[in-house]
């Protein structure tokens, strides 16, 4: 499988002019997929600094641009009703014209629910639940009309050896996870272990990582050694330098 390479453009401290001029850049150097996150409050910096949502932006997103993939990495399956979310991944299909990746996790940022007023649980209890909601996606998916121009891809991330890596290799059409090289090939290999006992082609799931930091470009060939085909730089608001991204590209045309 063919090298691909993403950006995430974290919707955090930025206008939005800010995030539409990254999506436009970041599609015309080439990027494979490009991607935003499912939060409500910045992760990094100030706690109570600017802040867009996940669809609505991925909606926008999909407009802006003209050929790369996009998608939220990743939706938290818990703050949205899994028939609506699927009926909203259709909709974003088609304004791509083709392009959504639907990226699905199990959330984890606490002041999320207890601020908007979701039921926080346990990381067993969310996982639960992202792994029962997933046939009611796909069948929701499937009644839209229109239905989707493709087959959605579906992303979920996982580090649990025994139960979230296990949800991917039966479910996901693309894996996430982060790490050093060295961790990420320990998960790696897990799930193909996974996919070998329940009887699917290791193949089948295109492998994607995210660098831990930009400056870390370096050990991309490291990545690629461990089993990653699909590497992604997450930049920063408020202005986002593709500077990282113009350089991972070019990486990634010297070696496909």
């Amino acid at each position: 499988m063919a090298i691909r390479v993403g950006a995430q453009l974290q919707p955090q401290h930025a206008e939005y002019a800010e995030l539409r001029r990254g999506w436009a850049e970041a599609d015309e150097i080439g990027v494979d997929t490009l991607w935003n996150w499912d939060h409500f409050f910045p992760l990094f910096g100030e706690a109570d600094g600017k802040h867009f949502e996940c669809w609505t932006t991925l909606a926008a997103m999909a407009e802006v641009t003209e050929r790369t993939e996009v998608g939220a990495l990743v939706t938290c399956l818990t703050y949205r009703n899994p028939q609506l979310l699927a009926d909203m991944a259709r909709t974003v299909d088609h304004i791509s014209g083709g392009r959504l990746i639907l990226g699905l996790g199990a959330g984890w940022f606490e002041r999320d629910y207890e601020e908007f007023g979701y039921e926080f649980g346990t990381a067993g209890s969310r996982i639960r639940a992202l792994d029962a909601a997933l046939p009611t996606i796909r069948k929701r998916l499937e009644a839209g009309n229109p239905g989707p121009t493709r087959k959605v891809p579906v992303l979920i991330p996982g580090r649990g050896p025994k139960v979230s890596l296990r949800i991917v290799a039966e479910n996901a059409d693309m894996w996430h996870s982060f790490g050093t090289p060295e961790e990420w090939g320990e998960l790696n290999q897990k799930l193909t272990d996974w996919c070998v006992e329940i009887g699917r082609d290791p193949a089948e799931i295109e492998r994607s990582m995210s660098f831990p930091d930009p400056r870390d470009l370096g050990r991309a060939g490291d990545y690629v050694d461990a089993g990653a085909n699909h590497l992604i730089i997450g930049l920063q608001g408020p202005k986002y330098d593709l500077g990282a991204v113009r350089e991972l590209v070019a990486w990634r045309d010297s070696q496909n």
